[in-house]
């Protein structure tokens, strides 16, 4: 099935696990450390233990360096890489308090697209205008994979993987997702770092 079929199909848990992995892996564009979004995870594995998610998620806005806006137009004059950083702090600013219903929906479907706007945007070749980046994106995500820049394809592979592990598993099923997402944390953080030497 394609991204989006699998995202129509997923619960509620699901769903937030899909979209915290896709914030979790853009944390370096914020500055954050491996384990800033680690409470977010342990409250959605259990949520009768410790704090609450919606406690868990002022904690990680607080740690993280980021200023936090109402998603807005986009400036013509950022760069690609600003767009990115852009993108990762409205994944964690339009959070929702409590990921349930409709809300957490429409939040993983944002942080999916973003995602993978995200790692186009820091592919090594991509262009310096991204206009088209909107309908590319939905196409990736409804299956039409072909010619797809190595970044992208390699992320849509982990948001599938995601849905996949976590139809109609427990907690298993999570920390194999925590696994997928902390490999994509490292590719992310090892572009950030490689274009930060370059512009040196």
């Amino acid at each position: 099935m394609s991204l989006v079929e699998l995202m129509a199909q997923a619960d509620e848990r699901a769903l937030t696990a899909s979209g915290l992995a896709c914030l979790d892996r853009c944390v370096p564009l914020l500055g954050g450390d491996d384990e800033v979004l680690r409470p977010l995870w342990t409250s959605l594995a259990d949520p009768a233990a410790g704090e609450t998610w919606g406690e868990c998620l002022e904690r990680a806005r607080a740690k993280l360096p980021a200023h936090f806006e109402e998603p807005g137009e986009e400036s013509g004059e950022e760069s690609g890489e600003d767009r990115a950083v852009r993108l990762a702090r409205q994944m964690l600013a339009t959070a929702p308090a409590e990921p349930v219903g409709t809300p957490v929906r429409e939040w993983a479907d944002a942080c999916s697209v973003a995602s993978l706007r995200i790692h186009r945007l820091l592919e090594v070749m991509a262009p310096a205008d991204d206009a088209d980046g909107a309908d590319d994106i939905a196409a990736r995500r409804e299956g039409r994979t072909e010619g797809m820049p190595p970044l992208v394809a390699a992320e849509l592979r982990r948001q599938i993987t995601v849905l996949e592990l976590l139809a109609g598993t427990g907690s298993g099923g999570l920390r194999q997702v925590l696994t997928v997402s902390t490999e994509g944390r490292r590719v992310l953080r090892a572009v950030v770092s490689r274009r930060a030497r370059g512009r040196s």
